[in-house]
């Protein structure tokens, strides 16, 4: 029976490209109750909720841009993003302003997500890390990097660079425009 369970084809499945979040600093932040978290390296500041340009034919997760000192910087609604819905805007709704990976340009992007509330930074070390569940957490187990537990919760670390995939993104907003435009068409033709 040992051997049956160590096996890997018998254990639920998370995919192995994904890189298990390593030790360091990370903003804790609260969305829908749950508390996620991002590598400080990739967080470049934290702003208020507010001033937000919608942008037509975006996909619902893109709530719009911002003007962040001159630069266009889109808005992403996290909450959306992982299909539970608009986030409600609240008091302590924040807007965190994020580094993204290297483009095909070779320069970084800067994308602001939308969060309930920012909590703080926490130190969380290695032994603290689990890797991601491949079910349960109700959104897609690429967008997990690993999972802390800290005061008897579990901190749910994200994969900045697949969360906030600008080419996955631009997809989904060209489906969303192609989707759009041929049924305006076919409308404006009856």
């Amino acid at each position: 029976m040992t051997a049956i369970a160590t096996t890997a084809e018998q254990l639920p499945a998370v995919k192995l490209d994904n890189q298990l979040a390593g030790a360091g600093q990370y903003l804790t932040f609260v969305l829908g109750g749950e508390i996620y978290a991002l590598g400080i390296l990739n967080i470049k500041e934290i702003i208020d909720y507010g001033n937000l340009t919608e942008v037509p034919m975006m996909p619902a997760f893109v709530r719009g841009v911002i003007n962040l000192r001159g630069s266009v910087v889109p808005v992403v609604d996290l909450s959306a993003r992982f299909g539970k819905g608009k986030t409600p805007v609240a008091k302590r709704t924040g807007i965190v302003i994020v580094e993204t990976g290297e483009q095909a340009d070779g320069h970084q992007q800067d994308i602001g997500i939308i969060v309930d509330a920012v909590n703080e930074v926490v130190d969380i070390g290695q032994q603290e890390i689990e890797p991601p569940p491949s079910f349960g957490t109700g959104i897609r187990p690429d967008f997990i990097s690993g999972m802390a537990k800290r005061n008897d919760r579990f901190i749910i670390l994200l994969d900045v660079n697949r969360v906030l995939s600008v080419d996955e993104m631009a997809e989904l907003s060209r489906t969303a425009s192609d989707s759009q435009g041929p049924a305006l068409l076919e409308h404006d033709g009856e």
